[in-house]
């Protein structure tokens, strides 16, 4: 009729391109070409990455084959993470990427993906070292002792408890001194794409020092 159509134009099924993850069209280690015997699989199939990023938890469920659901973060906030030294975990928001050794660009764009080093909220693991120890952590240089009110209202039996407990305690002065921040470097161990989770562990010990020096390293070059 000679009428311009507003609906886009859709491509026949044979043109759309997939992502695969087959060998058929890669030459071979030698540079000689490889002739297809066959055309393309359905358990050769990719699909696009996660991408996952810090916001109101979103999450997809993905059928795959056999029936088997993956479950696709777009969104996730908040994730429980292991004080492997106390041997305690809490449930906590995450608040930035600060490192990945794979790829700056998914710290610009704060992916959230296995291996990333994050920055989370350090109140819980305060709260909870307070009423397992009695001792208050990350306290600021300048501030000014708090009266201990709580002594009175404790039993005898909590004091001689608590007592038992600090006489083994140690904290690490660089682990005090991101308590004082009220924030603590972690480091992804789930996969936030496949699990629709984001689970990991508060860095310690010489793995904590090393990724501070990579950080500072960092700011430096900037």
């Amino acid at each position: 009729s000679g009428i311009p159509c507003s609906r886009p134009r859709l491509l026949p099924h044979r043109c759309t391109m997939g992502i695969g993850r087959d060998k058929e069209h890669k030459r071979r280690a030698t540079g000689g070409k490889r002739i297809a015997i066959r055309k393309k699989r359905k358990y050769n199939m990719g699909r696009p990455a996660a991408m996952t990023k810090i916001g109101e938890k979103r999450v997809h469920a993905v059928r795959c084959r056999g029936g088997n659901l993956k479950y696709r973060a777009m969104r996730l906030d908040t994730g429980n993470f292991s004080w492997g030294s106390e041997v305690s975990t809490s449930r906590t928001r995450v608040l930035d990427v600060v490192y990945n050794a794979s790829n700056n660009e998914l710290v610009r764009t704060k992916t959230l993906v296995k291996g990333a080093i994050i920055l989370i909220d350090a109140s819980p693991y305060k709260t909870w070292y307070q009423n397992h120890y009695g001792v208050e952590i990350g306290k600021k240089k300048n501030a000014k002792a708090s009266k201990e009110t709580d002594e009175a209202k404790k039993s005898h039996h909590v004091l001689r408890k608590l007592k038992n407990r600090q006489a083994t305690r140690t904290l690490d002065q660089r682990l005090d001194d991101q308590f004082a921040g009220g924030r603590l470097l972690a480091c992804i161990t789930s996969r936030p794409g496949q699990t629709g989770r984001v689970d990991g562990y508060i860095l310690e010990g010489k793995e904590l020092e090393f990724y501070q020096k990579q950080l500072q390293h960092k700011k430096k070059k900037h």
